[in-house]
């Protein structure tokens, strides 16, 4: 029975050991938040991301911008964001600083916007497909100003329409109605006088 244990124990010394590598990612600062007020046609410089390889095995990364679901604020398009690098490669324990620029188009409506700034190691499968695993990601908030007063008036009252759906359309409609009646009595009561006159002129 000595033995049987004994043997038991030693056993695992002479077996190779599988070991599975993990691959993890961190990010530097979990919030982003611009106190500047962005103005539309402008290119920003946004305080950057910092990635990290957080597990025990090299990897290629890269650097995306990812949205909430039914997130109250607007979501800003991928394609404003330019980062560098965008994909680069960490051994375990290294960190890369990534620089982040936004291009705001002309037409940005104005508000507040929010997004994910998210950094995750990637991988190409046997079919040569890129596979995402884990990821980190850093909450990004800023505010666009209207570009002018006209535009900043024409916003916000897009926005309070939208708000107040369905009644606005509702209202629209009323308001719609009674300025076509308005019109149309106008217009008979003008018709019926002209007429009126020409009769008195025979």
């Amino acid at each position: 029975m000595k033995k049987t244990i004994f043997f038991l124990f030693l056993l695992p010394l002479f077996i190779p050991k599988l070991v599975s590598a993990r691959i993890g990612v961190g990010i530097g600062s979990g919030k982003i938040k611009v106190e500047t007020k962005l103005k539309p046609g402008i290119m920003y410089e946004l305080p950057p991301l910092t990635v990290i390889n957080t597990g025990d095995e090299a990897s290629d990364y890269e650097v995306s911008v990812t949205y909430h679901q039914n997130q109250p604020e607007m979501a800003p398009a991928e394609e404003w964001f330019k980062f560098s690098p965008r994909r680069f490669n960490l051994e375990p324990g290294e960190a890369q600083v990534v620089a982040i620029r936004v291009d705001l188009p002309i037409k940005t409506i104005p508000g507040n916007y929010f997004a994910y700034l998210e950094g995750h190691p990637i991988k190409s499968s046997q079919a040569g497909a890129t596979t995402i695993g884990v990821a980190a990601a850093a909450k990004l908030y800023f505010t666009v100003l209207p570009a002018n007063f006209i535009t900043g008036v024409y916003y916000r009252a897009v926005s309070l329409w939208k708000m107040y759906q369905p009644w606005t359309n509702i209202i629209a409609a009323i308001l719609s109605f009674f300025l076509i009646v308005f019109i149309f009595t106008r217009f008979f009561k003008i018709n019926i006088s002209l007429n009126k006159q020409g009769d008195r002129q025979r």
